[in-house]
């Protein structure tokens, strides 16, 4: 078994183009993340996967290693794939397991990584892992941008939805309930999982609620979700940019 961290790295961006090369604190977006992934105990790689040539050389002048993925790839998770078959030159191994963490999120908690893997290794029962956070506010609760999820007593995933469930039929959401959570865009699969989810077309709940995690469900994969209090920080705006770098400076990165 081996365990492959993968950063998906994409140039083009609707609100920030060239986020990934966006120097904060002195580094490139990137750099930053790749510098906090490794951190994670565990990892027995870290990869950044991507189309582009220019966040490939940002990456390796960083002393990252970076992998060259086709720019017609569906999605960040058949980049993934393509990365870790590209980089072993071979396809991975039944139980490897492939963590896809958000290229945009330079302060995020090596811990949380190591949560995810460590769920697959506990158990078997899992395909693959997920995190949520508590949902704080009732605009969020209602917010077709944050994605909720409602999970079983053994604390997987039931089902992910940008409505707000469960719903209260009676009253407002209790919010202090630990109903309420939100789901947090990053994920461990399993490598035997991961070969036949890339392969799978997406199902008419992905397209309808345009979330790709329902897909495993729809196949019958048993998702594990880790719980955290870290909301974590996104960088998907210059504004959001600036705000992280002032995070980063302040802790002396």
């Amino acid at each position: 078994m081996k365990v492959y961290g993968i950063i998906p790295s994409r140039y083009g961006s609707s609100r920030f183009p060239g986020k990934p090369l966006a120097i904060l604190a002195g580094k490139p977006l990137v750099a930053w993340v790749v510098e906090a992934v490794s951190k994670a105990k565990g990892l027995d790689a870290v990869l950044v996967a991507t189309d582009d040539e220019r966040i490939a050389q940002a990456v390796r002048e960083h002393s990252g290693v970076a992998v060259m993925t086709p720019s017609d790839l569906p999605s960040g998770t058949d980049r993934i794939a393509c990365a870790a078959r590209e980089f072993l030159g071979r396809d991975f191994d039944d139980d490897d397991i492939l963590v896809n963490i958000q290229g945009d999120e330079p302060l995020i908690d090596p811990a949380l990584i190591e949560s995810l893997v460590n769920a697959l290794k506990s158990d078997e029962k899992w395909s693959m892992a997920t995190a949520v956070t508590p949902i704080k506010t009732q605009e969020d609760l209602k917010a077709k941008s944050v994605v909720k999820v409602v999970l079983d007593r053994d604390g997987g995933a039931l089902y992910f939805s940008r409505s707000p469930i469960p719903c209260d039929r009676d009253n407002e959401a209790d919010l202090s309930s630990g109903l309420y959570v939100r789901h947090l865009g990053i994920y461990a699969y399993r490598g035997e999982f991961l070969r036949r989810y890339v392969t799978e077309k997406p199902c008419a709940l992905e397209m309808t609620e345009k979330l790709e995690q329902l897909r495993a469900l729809w196949m019958g994969a048993k998702i594990a979700v880790v719980r955290t209090d870290d909301e974590g920080i996104g960088v998907d705006t210059p504004e959001d940019a600036e705000r992280v770098a002032k995070l980063l400076e302040s802790r002396g990165a």
